[in-house]
């Protein structure tokens, strides 16, 4: 029974730039890939969030312009720039924390749009054995507002997916 192989695992993990993330990738590391299996890959994905738009119907844009939007293209490219730059820096962080993993194949895919929805398509079309992402915690009243990432994906992925929750620290008043 030794001689039989562990089967190679694909796990997703949704990462973004806060203090959840981290841990949720932290723990990532600390408790699924502890076995050393060669085969593993571990995916690391994240999602530039959509760029508002604002049209010339509200009355503050070029009623003629092509664009129809509030802001100049330069403005526009800045934004652009400062999304990717935010991108590139969430995913050097990530990789920080999975250079000490030995074996594990570690990729990293960053997709534009809504983060439920990346999350989802990504996890169906990697075929992932299991998606892990951190959660928020947010309470009901925030929930409904804000809406829970976290919650679509549990609810919509058909794979396995672990909700990391960061423990509460005794100051913080969240």
């Amino acid at each position: 029974m030794a001689d039989v192989a562990a089967k190679a695992r694909k796990i997703l993990v949704a990462v973004d730039e806060s203090e959840e993330s981290t841990y949720a990738l932290s723990w990532c590391i600390e408790n699924i890939f502890t076995g050393g299996n060669t085969n593993d890959a571990l995916i690391l994905l994240y999602s530039i969030p959509p760029r508002a738009v604002y049209s010339s119907l509200d009355g503050t844009g070029e009623k003629d312009s092509p664009e129809g939007y509030l802001f100049s293209s330069d403005i526009l490219a800045t934004m652009e720039r400062y999304s990717n730059d935010v991108a590139q820096c969430v995913m050097e962080k990530a990789k920080r924390l999975c250079k000490d993993l030995d074996g594990v194949k570690v990729e990293t895919i960053v997709e534009r749009g809504d983060a439920r929805d990346v999350i989802c398509q990504a996890a169906e079309r990697l075929h992932v054995d299991m998606l892990v992402m951190g959660s928020h915690g947010y309470g009901v009243i925030k929930r409904a507002f804000l809406g829970s990432v976290s919650n679509h994906c549990a609810q919509n992925v058909k794979c396995p997916v672990l909700i990391v929750k960061k423990p509460k620290t005794n100051g913080s008043s969240k």
